[in-house]
């Protein structure tokens, strides 16, 4: 029997809320305000195929172990707009805070079994955090809100505010250390060998839980560390929490 969390962390994307994929690297409604930012300067088309090619790009940089995340600004400079016309790129600069928000933004939607961790956790008065990279918190924060979800956590730590990205250890050092606790008496919660079981063994946390996800079964499970704990979806990991002494 594992001994009781004094806290759980638990990543967003693939552990909290799972989005359903588009097939789109960028909603139709972002392209259109973005098309209508630059005053028609490129076609909805092109807008799509530089957000498409720009996040393969970006999703290649965070493949690699980077420390540091990428502020937004230099997203969009290195990723997305750096082929447009300068006009162009003047216009986008001006909103960056808002279309990195708008891009982040996904149909999420709360995976099975987390409300009820949730509630067991506070019921058990175990403090919770989210850790997790993105490209603007604020999206995340703002959908917890909105499922009402948000009076769970403590804390809520995001790369881009943070200014590290998962497997850095001191993005669960944040969470720990705000919420007072010891990362060796902490659940960390990932979907990603590569980034949440690696930097919760870089933090030396007390119990690395894998949940399953597209992502999970994306990666080569012999390229990183192993879990101590691997489960399915909320429902599971309330059945070990409950197990804990």
């Amino acid at each position: 029997m594992s001994a009781r969390p004094g806290a759980v962390l638990l990543d967003f994307g693939g552990v909290l809320a799972d989005a359903a994929p588009t097939g789109r690297s960028a909603p139709p409604e972002l392209v259109l305000r973005v098309y209508n930012l630059i005053k028609g300067t490129l076609a909805p088309g092109r807008i799509q195929r530089s957000f498409a090619e720009g996040a393969a790009a970006y999703a290649r940089w965070r493949d690699e172990d980077h420390p540091d995340e990428m502020p937004q600004a230099e997203v969009w400079e290195q990723f997305v707009i750096h082929d447009w016309p300068a006009p162009a790129q003047a216009w986008i600069r001006t909103s960056i805070a808002r279309l990195s928000y708008d891009w982040a933004w996904q149909d999420w939607v709360v995976r099975p079994g987390i409300p009820d961790v949730l509630e067991f956790l506070a019921g058990a008065d175990i403090p919770m955090a989210v850790v997790s990279n993105t490209l603007a918190g604020a999206a995340h924060r703002d959908f917890l809100d909105k499922a009402g979800l948000s009076r769970y956590f403590g804390i809520q730590v995001y790369s881009d505010e943070a200014g590290v990205r998962k497997p850095n250890p001191q993005m669960i050092w944040n969470a720990t250390d705000f919420l007072g606790v010891s990362p060796a008496n902490c659940w960390f919660v990932g979907d990603s060998r590569r980034r949440d079981i690696l930097c919760a063994r870089r933090a030396d946390a007390g119990h690395a839980v894998l949940m399953r996800s597209a992502r999970t079964d994306a990666e080569d499970p012999a390229a990183w560390p192993a879990p101590d704990l691997e489960v399915t979806d909320g429902h599971t990991l309330l059945t070990a929490l409950r197990a804990t002494s």
